[in-house]
């Protein structure tokens, strides 16, 4: 039985390893880039998936409980609100975008094809 809790605990504690690792790299990835947009996508991801794997970790290493029901909604909660707020921050972005021309172009179906590569600051 002894043998079962260490396995269970090695991999308790491989999951909360992978966890930070995506954490780490999830804060490089938010000094390295420098548009908004990029820097809220590796937080967004990295959030997402770096607090699934800790959670999943604590959840193998506590067995299977009310606590490890409890964490995985937590899991449920975090995968549905954190891919939501992340995408209303962008749209956000996008409309209060001064350069918009600087960073994206922007695509309308009603328009010709040979105006579809300008910006909206060049029409």
């Amino acid at each position: 039985m002894e043998v079962i809790e260490w396995i269970r605990f090695l991999i308790g504690a491989l999951f909360l390893l992978c966890g930070l690792l995506i954490f780490l790299i999830e804060m490089v990835g938010v000094f390295r880039f420098k548009y908004v947009l990029n820097r809220m996508h590796a937080a967004a991801m990295g959030d997402t998936l770096g607090i699934a794997s800790s959670l999943i970790g604590l959840m193998v290493i506590s067995g299977w409980n009310f606590t490890s029901l409890k964490l995985f909604c937590i899991i449920v909660f975090l995968w549905f609100s954190s891919p939501t707020s992340s995408h209303l921050i962008a749209r956000l972005e996008v409309a209060t975008d001064d350069k918009r021309g600087a960073h994206y172009s922007m695509i309308h179906l009603d328009e010709p094809e040979e105006k579809q590569g300008e910006s909206p600051d060049e029409k």
